[in-house]
């Protein structure tokens, strides 16, 4: 694609990225074809092409933002199935990225708006505030026919039936590998999942305790800066990351670590980009280096030689993250790991397409996203599955709000089978 950014322009190291990106792009729509807005809406602009003319045209002409142009960016899940589609490499996380970066400097949203995005990015990423809020919506939820915005709708129904009590094991401290230690690694405990789930996370010690892994849970860790850095809120993206690098980079230079495990692929995908992000900041070198020792848990567990097991007798739908399997082209360690825990795995058709979740996205777009949950409930339950297992918590809750098939991460699955509890949604379907 041409592009005529002036020198001037260049001179911004987010327009010097963009106009690679845009440069790399040749206009061949194949993203066309596993995009899941375009799938449900059928407009061009609703595509990555069609968003890349739009980023092109705003940024390149200096153009603020228009409710045009947002509303199509909005509307992206930023699943990233269009850059493992892509034949000419194009980044389009990056490209929309700087975008949304764009839209938040120069476009005034309606109140409504505004005020949505400022709750969430003061809730989520804080576990205390979200348990809070979470109570509240539990409460709220019988008179949810009386909200008037969909979103707020969609808000109080993503309430858990049951909000977990607050597990000890996400305080910061260090649990000793059972055996001999093989490996002293970092695990993210992430800011959402604490509050909605925390049986991952403890799934998550026992087994890699077991696998020979010093487990430490860093001081002063929190929020990867995901869920603001999609919103375009560059400073408390960039704030959050920061605090993360500085605690884990205390533990590199201290006793050392061989790996940075994270258990949410969202986190993953966002936590590899650091050095990215940071590329131009005096963290910079910190930043990639934390980049660098970011894996999800299903690339160490497959290094580690989890043992084999006898057949567990039950049926596994694997869904796939888009945030894993585009976002960190992670597709077969998990199903490989399950399979060798003793698991009969099954997939969905069109598992490359996004369930909904993306983030905060069934929130501020839920009608599109219903849509995009209904299909991948409908595939996945037509495997005739015993359990439904994935690699993210957003995901997790997505698709448990519409099925009665349980629901579970698949580290609950491989902890059950190398010795574990039973994972409790497994428990309670029984």
């Amino acid at each position: 694609m041409q592009t005529n950014f002036t020198e001037a322009q260049l001179k911004d190291p987010g327009i010097q990225r963009a106009n690679e990106i845009l440069r790399s792009c040749v206009h061949c729509g194949f993203c066309t074809a596993t995009c899941p807005t375009y799938q449900v809406l059928g407009d061009e602009l609703d595509s990555p092409r069609g968003r890349i003319y739009l980023i092109k045209d705003m940024l390149e002409n200096e153009r603020p933002a228009d409710e045009k142009t947002v509303k199509h960016i909005d509307r992206c899940l930023s699943c990233l199935a269009c850059m493992t589609t892509c034949p000419s490499g194009v980044h389009y996380m990056h490209l929309v990225d700087e975008a949304r970066a764009y839209i938040e400097k120069t476009y005034k949203r309606p109140f409504s708006d505004r005020a949505l995005r400022w709750i969430l990015a003061q809730i989520l990423p804080y576990p205390t505030r979200f348990r809070l809020a979470l109570l509240g919506a539990k409460i709220g939820r019988p008179f949810k026919f009386l909200m008037p915005d969909a979103r707020l709708k969609a808000m109080l129904e993503m309430a858990p039936k049951s909000i977990p009590p607050v597990s000890r094991n996400d305080d910061p401290q260090v649990f000793p590998a059972k055996g001999e230690r093989l490996k002293r690694v970092a695990l993210m405990t992430g800011c959402a999942q604490k509050a909605l789930n925390t049986d991952i996370n403890d799934a998550t010690i026992r087994l890699l305790r077991r696998m020979g892994c010093e487990v430490v849970i860093a001081e002063g860790m929190g929020c990867c800066g995901a869920l603001t850095h999609h919103m375009g809120k560059v400073d408390a993206s960039h704030a959050a990351a920061a605090a993360n690098i500085r605690a884990w980079m205390a533990e590199v230079n201290g006793e050392g670590l061989d790996a940075i495990v994270i258990n949410t692929s969202g986190c993953g995908t966002t936590v590899k980009d650091y050095g990215h992000m940071f590329r131009n900041d005096p963290l910079a070198a910190e930043a990639a280096k934390v980049s660098e020792l970011a894996v999800d848990v299903s690339e160490l567990l497959e290094k580690l030689d989890v043992p084999e097991g006898a057949d567990k007798g039950l049926t596994v739908a694997y869904h796939a993250a888009c945030s894993l399997q585009h976002g960190q082209q992670v597709k077969t360690a998990p199903k490989t790991l399950l399979k060798k825990a003793g698991f009969t795995v099954v997939e969905p058709a069109d598992s490359h397409l996004c369930c909904g979740s993306a983030g905060t996205y069934n929130l501020m777009q839920p009608e599109i996203s219903k849509q995009l949950k209904e299909r991948k409930v409908r595939t996945l339950e037509a495997r005739k599955p015993d359990v439904i297992a994935a690699g993210n918590i957003g995901c997790m809750m997505q698709i448990g709000g519409g099925t009665q098939v349980p629901v579970v991460h698949s580290v609950e699955l491989l902890d059950w089978a190398t010795g574990g509890p039973k994972p409790r949604a497994l428990a309670q379907a029984e």
